[in-house]
């Protein structure tokens, strides 16, 4: 059979025709499985969970979030390890527990170094995040910009009320895995201990530790007040929230995924910073019901005791002068 130059200049052209419709057809699909510690009620998984159908909908379903609470894809450092390997494609982790990695990431953990959460996400959102996000993309993440509200940490115990630093003197109280965190109550004279929050319900049921320290929303959710009795309202470290994602993954994702993906969670951002205030704001009272004593120490002891054993003259040296600055310019001198 002889095929003329007419018949293939026809196929060439309904092969073209097909190729240009194509794109209708297959349309590029992103799944992103997103890992965090925290509960399932609390309010960074809930606006991550409307983040995750905004995407959809802004995307007709091009882009799904699937969001991972309560370490079901490991503990935090386990899920760091797989983050950076690409074996899972994004986390929410502390700052405090990132620094392990980004040591700058743990500049917002200096002690008593915020007098509110608008000051720290004012740092956060300006040349102090910036300067930290640019160290996260060289350790191979992409942070979204705008950082999510954990909130200020306060110390409970199960045998005594924390009103001095002289209290804490010996006491047996975990820490997150982090330096920052563990160098803090290290020199307030603690007996600190490092232990990951899917662990800490029992270590504290078991005195393993006999207190603990978290912003009070984790304290609710991960119902630590039915084996911790006393809580003391230092507002001692912030903590924000980074959501990372694996560099390489970041890079491959389409530029109209790659927009959806951060505006969207950019915007839920301001909406969880909104909704942990709203629950810190209410969780006193809720808590005294549950069994919490409650006390409000004077910090101030607490900020001299520090200076005297030179943790801010070490972590200046370690943080550098250009981010410590940064700092400053926020929150004024720290000692």
């Amino acid at each position: 059979m002889t095929i003329t130059r007419r018949q293939i200049l026809t196929g060439a052209t309904a092969l073209a025709a097909t190729a240009a419709f194509q794109p209708a057809f297959a349309a590029r699909k992103t799944v992103i499985k997103l890992g965090l510690d925290l509960a399932s009620d609390h309010p960074t998984t809930v606006n991550l969970n409307a983040a995750a159908a905004k995407m959809k909908d802004a995307t007709k379903g091009e882009v799904t979030l699937q969001v991972f609470p309560s370490s079901q894809l490991g503990n935090d450092t386990h899920m760091l390890s797989n983050l950076r390997s690409g074996a899972m494609q994004m986390m929410a982790i502390g700052d405090n527990i990132l620094a392990t990695l980004v040591p700058s990431a743990a500049i917002d953990n200096i002690g008593f170094a915020f007098k509110s959460p608008e000051m720290a996400w004012g740092a956060l959102d300006g040349k102090v995040g910036e300067m930290v996000r640019a160290d996260i993309d060289k350790a191979g993440l992409h942070a979204m910009p705008r950082i999510w509200d954990e909130g200020f940490r306060q110390i409970t115990s199960s045998t005594k009320q924390i009103l001095t630093p002289e209290d804490l003197h010996g006491f047996k109280i975990r820490v997150p895995p982090s330096p920052i965190s563990l160098a803090l109550f290290q020199a307030l004279g603690a007996a600190a201990t490092t232990i990951n929050i899917a662990e800490l319900y029992t270590a504290l049921q078991t005195h393993v530790v006999d207190g603990q320290e978290n912003p009070l929303g984790n304290i609710e959710t991960q119902k630590f007040y039915q084996v911790q009795k006393y809580c003391s309202i230092t507002n001692h470290m912030w903590v924000g929230y980074w959501l990372l994602m694996n560099g390489q993954f970041w890079s491959s994702l389409p530029d109209a995924h790659k927009k959806v993906v951060q505006d969207t969670l950019d915007a839920q951002a301001l909406e969880q910073r909104k909704a942990n205030q709203k629950l810190d704001d209410s969780l006193e009272e809720k808590l005294k019901k549950q069994g919490l004593v409650f006390a409000k120490p004077d910090t101030t002891p607490f900020q001299k005791a520090l200076t005297q054993a030179g943790f801010y003259k070490t972590w200046k040296g370690k943080f550098g002068d250009a981010l410590w600055a940064a700092l400053e310019s926020t929150t004024g001198p720290l000692a």
